[in-house]
């Protein structure tokens, strides 16, 4: 019964097992499907971290390539990103081992490359990061102008 409730409606589902496990019904969990949910929680946080960073990439890569456009706008993403980022490590500390994996860190900084080639049209982001996460994420730190070269200075 749970198990086809859960199928037709995830949050009515999710009120039922709640109350179940309130009342201490325990034989009425669906357990297979509280466990999928449970993780699948962590994963949110990873994604909403993992969002959260290629936001801020972005920007930075914004930041570095394009000075003349530079505004507060930019500048108050940078900040936000950060802000949410630290407070979202202060509340779940596991968070940090999914920042220094490698993998994850290179999809955000694939993420926020995407996002700062999609907003810029510029074809020459580094393909890797060239700031360590830690810089990245102190608070009054912005990257410098990049000199790109051309072809003729190359």
């Amino acid at each position: 019964m749970t198990s086809k409730l859960y199928e037709r409606d995830i949050v009515a589902w999710a009120k039922q097992q709640a109350h179940a496990l309130r009342a201490g019904l325990f034989d009425q969990l669906d357990l297979q499907h509280l466990a999928e949910e449970i993780e699948d929680v962590g994963k949110s946080e990873q994604r909403e971290l993992i969002h959260r960073l290629a936001i801020l990439i972005g920007h930075l890569l914004k930041w570095c390539y394009q000075p003349t456009r530079r505004g507060a706008s930019w500048e108050s993403t940078i900040r936000t990103q950060r802000a949410a980022i630290a407070r979202r490590l202060r509340r779940t500390p596991s968070l940090k081992h999914t920042l220094a994996d490698p993998d994850w860190f290179a999809d955000a900084w694939s993420d926020g490359r995407d996002l700062a080639v999609g907003e810029t049209g510029l074809t020459d982001l580094p393909e890797n990061c060239p700031w360590s996460l830690e810089t990245m994420l102190t608070p009054d730190w912005l990257p410098d102008e990049i000199k790109v070269l051309t072809d003729a200075e190359t």
